[in-house]
């Protein structure tokens, strides 16, 4: 045990591991986790795990009886019903909910349960739905329902809570109120509504954003009308119901409905143990549930219905009432399974374990420092008394700077993290809310970045200077302190400095031996660059072939990239989703006018005549990156063989015309420019790709060199340069010397750099007996050593200046042994 775990223990061993419980920690993750393997799991708020004994229990359960649908009259039907009747009082055991005051609802998740609140409430133009800005998009989609019966609906912020003082109780709470949303609004005023209306107030038992959790007298707080608004504005009147989204916090807290008296909560299963998926509920009170009204009726809501009349009898239990169809029989009776586990540990005892795992991380981020002084993470949420947030769940959201105060990209992170064997999420976690408030994100702020093209799950992560996201940890019962350790080594090793940063911030130490400061020109000139190799993709993300000289186009090389496979539903396909084109050979006969391909899959040969005449009911337009292409299809033999080829249904298109050029701009440091002035095919950036097979050599070294604190060799693999699919490879000259290069000259032709090439894990992919295999290398090393500005460089990006023309290009060819003038 090293030292650092041991000062970990002296803090925490008293709530971590589970002492005194029926298995530690320790005998938990090797028994019951063995395929995570050295895996740190970190994202159990988007999903926990499921334990293997517990799968083997389910599977052992699921072949050893039999149950049929519970709407039929069979014994195995008779033993379906049973098992549900025993899972919703699991359920109601396990948020302490009298059998008597609630009904459990089985729903196909957190989200539908929430639906069907928000579907069926009763609303009506004097009512409100009232929620606080941390809230699952799930929750805030109720709105929609209330706007359209013509209530208002508005957001607001706990800013305090205010205690008696002779009590102690909470007497009142000061709020902040958001704007107020209302529509169709004139279509009711003139309907009369007769009783008192009905309200609805949503919060989270924890924020899956934060982690902070709310405190359950919140709901006292809202029935007896004891929110006061800072702005003097008054609550409206009518009757409060009370909605809590337990999704996040019921894992480790669920809310205790023997002390609160909400009206609604739902849960999610796999949140809870990992499986079952596509199950959860809605615990609503006896009272509420009379007041939901449905419209919609189906096979087991009715106890009886004509066809040709409008008659119906609705069933009188609120369980049946509620749930369309025939429910998810099997995999309610596998959620027994699940709660055995967590019975087991008690969940008090998991809220400690991951309590404490939480505690330690945020302490040791806070506590890190770059060589400046300056932090190098700021952590959201935190505890407080005023705002009825008293405790912290078991998620640590944070996002990281730079040395010189800049942001690191929550993206980037989280792909350094999975090349770490680090799972975890990043963005905002469907909590807009949350994420506007916590990162300082303004109504401007937002449309700016929604202007700008960001949605969910992009690669947006920084504009403006300003994060668009986070990055989050979240635990679980089975989670560890190695895991921790983990990711702990991960930040400090790839985000806290160790050196002398360039003034961009920038983590970039591109050369294996740094250059004299002797001028540009002399540094080349005893340098010899040749070409060594010239390498076409007629098909986007499908193999290549190589020649010793081939003629350029003002596209770049003829015919590179000039194709590409497209799905039926008009996604363009590359490697990073179908792997397998990379089995996909091809070469052109320029003699002949024929490209050939080839395919492991297919028996045949395919031949397509370069020359041929376009079809016209082929024609279609396409977007790519934001242009419009002109191409051309291909008949159904084509097409066929290329589906049978990658495994999926695609279709060939070939690219005819387009206007899409990029602009030039000049470079301000090593690999920042990505425009240019010059027409492309598909490629995704540049016409050109260019690799030093000194780089790669220097590469290699790195991959293969000692690990000095381990005194074990790190790999023992050879990259080929082929591996980053280059057009150009050249040799000659140090590693990396490309990397400053501005204009090269190849023979008697002209090219200008546009800067580094952006790395992805398509570069990890290995073809091993005709299968592709996926690994964390060469991205993990090239990312300790070739990082800029969120990105992993390696290669340069090139387009060619046509001095004489665009259209007087055809006699121009690139030959292998062409020397290479740097300029």
């Amino acid at each position: 045990m090293g030292a650092a775990k041991e000062e970990f223990l002296r803090e925490f061993g008293r709530d971590y591991g589970y002492p005194g419980g029926p298995k530690t920690i320790d005998e938990i993750r090797a028994t019951e986790f063995k395929r995570l393997g050295g895996m740190a799991y970190l994202d159990h708020a988007g999903a926990t795990l499921y334990s293997e004994l517990q799968m083997e229990s389910i599977f052992k359960d699921l072949t050893a009886n039999i149950y049929g649908n519970p709407h039929s009259q069979s014994d195995s039907s008779f033993a379906t019903s049973d098992i549900v009747r025993s899972a919703r009082q699991q359920v109601l055991d396990y948020l302490k909910a009298s059998p008597k005051d609630y009904k459990c609802i089985f729903s196909s998740g957190a989200t539908a349960a929430l639906k069907l609140v928000g579907e069926a409430f009763p609303w009506s133009h004097q009512s409100s739905f009232v929620y606080t800005m941390e809230n699952h998009n799930s929750v805030l989609g109720i709105r929609e329902y209330a706007l359209e019966q013509g209530a208002q609906a508005y957001a607001v912020n706990i800013e305090e809570a205010e205690h008696d003082t002779f009590t102690g109780n909470v007497a009142s709470v000061r709020a902040t109120k958001h704007q107020i949303l209302t529509r169709n609004e004139a279509k009711f005023l003139d309907k009369d509504h007769t009783g008192s209306a009905y309200n609805l107030f949503a919060f989270p038992s924890e924020c899956n954003f934060s982690g902070s959790k709310f405190s359950l007298e919140l709901v006292k707080i809202v029935k007896e009308d004891l929110i006061r608004y800072s702005d003097g504005s008054p609550s409206f009147k009518g009757c409060w119901k009370v909605l809590i989204d337990a999704a996040k916090g019921c894992a480790t807290d669920p809310p205790d409905l023997s002390k609160c008296n909400a009206d609604f909560v739902v849960i999610s299963f796999y949140k809870l143990f990992g499986y079952p998926t596509g199950l959860g509920a809605l615990i609503v009170h006896t009272d509420a549930a009379k007041l939901l009204k449905r419209t919609y009726f189906s096979g087991g809501t009715v106890a009886a219905s004509i066809a040709d009349i409008n008659y119906v009898k609705r069933r009188e239990g609120i369980e049946e009432l509620f749930e369309d169809g025939t429910i998810p029989f099997l995999s309610i009776a596998s959620l027994c399974h699940g709660f055995k586990v967590l019975n087991s540990l008690t969940i008090p005892a998991i809220s400690r374990h991951t309590s404490s795992l939480a505690t330690y991380l945020r302490d040791i981020l806070v506590a890190l420092r770059h060589p400046n002084g300056t932090s190098v993470c700021t952590i959201y949420g935190s505890r407080s008394s005023k705002t009825l947030c008293n405790e912290m769940g078991p998620v640590v959201s944070f996002n990281l700077r730079q040395p010189d105060g800049s942001w690191v990209g929550h993206r980037e992170v989280e792909k350094l993290a999975s090349l770490s064997g680090i799972q975890l999420r990043t963005g905002c976690f469907c909590n807009p809310g949350a994420c506007a408030k916590y990162l300082g994100l303004s109504h401007s702020d937002l449309a700016t970045n929604i202007a700008a093209g960001h949605v969910c799950w992009d690669d947006c992560d920084i504009i403006n200077g300003k994060p668009t996201g986070a990055v989050r940890v979240s635990l679980g019962y089975m989670s560890t302190y190695e895991d921790i350790k983990k990711f702990i080594d991960f930040v400090s090793t790839s985000f806290v400095s160790t050196r002398t940063h360039a003034s961009d911030g920038s983590q970039f130490c591109g050369r294996s031996i740094h250059f004299a400061d002797i001028g540009f020109e002399n540094r080349y000139s005893a340098s010899r660059f040749h070409l060594k190799s010239i390498t076409v993709y007629p098909i986007k993300s499908c193999a290549g072939f190589s020649m010793d000289r081939w003629p350029l186009s003002s596209g770049g090389l003829l015919h590179d990239r000039e194709w590409l496979l497209q799905s039926l539903t008009g996604e363009t396909l590359t490697q990073k989703k179908v792997p397998e084109m990379s089995l996909l050979r091809t070469y052109i006969d320029l003699s002949q006018g024929i490209l050939y391909i080839e395919s492991p899959r297919c028996k045949g040969r395919l031949q397509i005549t370069l020359n041929s005449s376009p079809c016209n009911d082929k024609r279609e337009q396409i977007s790519w990156h934001g242009q419009i292409y002109q191409v051309q299809g291909y008949n159904k033999e084509v097409d066929t063989w290329f589906s049978t080829a990658i495994g999926r249904p695609c279709t060939l298109l070939r690219h005819m015309s387009s206007s899409h050029c990029v602009s030039s701009c000049e470079r301000d440091g090593i690999g920042t420019c990505r425009e240019s002035r010059s027409r492309l095919n598909f490629p995704n950036e540049a016409q050109f790709l260019l690799i030093s097979e000194e780089s790669v050599s220097d590469l290699n070294n790195r991959l293969n060199s000692t690990d000095a604190g381990k005194d074990v060799r790190r790999t023992s693999i050879q990259i080929n340069p082929m591996r980053f699919r280059p057009n150009l490879v050249i040799s000659g000259g140090r590693p990396y010397a490309e990397d400053e290069w501005r204009n090269i000259k190849i023979g008697n032709k002209y090219f200008r750099s546009l800067g580094g090439c952006n790395r992805c894990q398509m570069i990890n992919f290995v073809i091993d007996a005709e299968q592709v295999q996926k690994t964390n290398e060469p991205l993990a090393t090239l990312a300790s050593y070739r990082r800029v500005k969120g990105k992993i460089l390696f290669g340069v990006l090139l387009r060619y200046e046509s001095e004489a023309g665009e259209g007087k290009t055809d006699d121009l060819w690139l030959q292998v042994g062409e020397s290479i003038i740097p300029e």
